[in-house]
């Protein structure tokens, strides 16, 4: 049983949403340049993916100095980074699990924010991985190496799926049943306690992509639109009840906005032939195209009525 209300019955919920399906695309097309760029030699030693690495890998702030063989170059940091390393991967292990995690934990989140909400929620988080990288290496005498890869933006979204739906069961290696909850504590317990690796993975970097993405959901869930209108959705009689949302129902509540202009349910319950030229595919499509844009939450009464009342005849 699921704690939080899905459209059902009609395809509202898409399993590759937009922005997920895009980032897949796209960190895709950046890994094949990059295993093309192997394979091209500049002299000297130096491939194409060497000059991809020293201009949009994230390099450490002071620096480093990188010898192939024949010559010895200074690479620098530069601010584009902070955005371009999150779509390179160092191979296709790393690309496959990156993206995975991606889908698995992002799909509901986009499906409940909207694409917009997700994409900016998403670098952000990316960006404060890549600054946590720069900044505190030198505390935990990690290695000033160049960084690549999704992971910190993707620890945010773990971050934020263990939050908004904490008691979903996760089945680790397919056999072992954990609620989210828990097995988000256990995977940032384990890279908090990985510092310092002395290797080649970014543990400040997951951590400061999960950090970013806790402070995101709690102050949303202050501004009461962590979960949007969910809680108040005349349909919430088909979610499972959780303490974990009952708790802020009443606070949803309190910032539900207001309008004298909403029509009252019962407007759209007048006769049955208003209600088939309302409940037409195409009209329900309308709806579920505005929810892949902007997020149930940003259905309007009557339309929310609308997609309620269809998953219920076609149920």
């Amino acid at each position: 049983m699921s704690d939080y209300y899905r459209p059902s019955g009609f395809g509202g919920f898409r399993f590759f949403p937009p922005v997920i399906k895009n980032l897949m695309i796209i960190n895709g097309i950046v890994f094949l340049i990059e295993m093309l760029g192997q394979q091209i030699s500049l002299g000297n030693g130096y491939t194409f993916n060497d000059v991809l690495n020293r201009y949009f890998a994230l390099i450490p702030l002071q620096g480093i100095t990188v010898s192939n063989g024949y010559a010895l170059s200074h690479w620098s940091f530069y601010p584009w980074q902070l955005i371009t390393y999150q779509f390179m991967h160092g191979g296709f292990m790393h690309i496959f699990f990156n993206m995975f995690a991606l889908w698995m934990f992002g799909m509901e989140v986009e499906n409940l924010w909207g694409s917009k909400k997700f994409i900016i929620f998403y670098l952000m988080c990316g960006i404060v991985a890549g600054i946590s990288q720069l900044i505190f290496p030198p505390l935990f005498n990690e290695q000033l190496a160049p960084t690549i890869g999704a992971s910190g933006a993707i620890f945010g979204v773990l971050i934020a799926f263990g939050m908004l739906f904490p008691n979903r069961y996760i089945f680790i290696w397919f056999l072992i049943p954990l609620k989210a909850k828990y097995f988000v504590a256990l995977y940032v317990l384990i890279e908090f306690f990985s510092l310092p690796s002395g290797g080649d993975i970014a543990h400040l970097a997951h951590l400061g992509g999960a950090l970013a993405g806790f402070i995101y959901i709690m102050i949303d869930r202050k501004r009461g639109t962590a979960y949007g209108n969910y809680f108040t959705s005349s349909s919430t009689s088909t979610r499972s009840g959780g303490s974990f949302l009952d708790s802020f129902k009443n606070a949803a509540n309190v910032f539900k906005k207001k309008s004298n202009e909403i029509e009252e349910a019962n407007f759209y319950e007048v006769d049955n032939e208003r209600k088939d030229d309302i409940y037409t595919q195409e009209e329900i499509d309308k709806r579920l195209d505005k929810i892949s844009k902007s997020g149930y939450q940003n259905l309007s009464d009557k339309e929310k009525k609308i997609l309620f009342e269809a998953s219920k005849k076609m149920k």
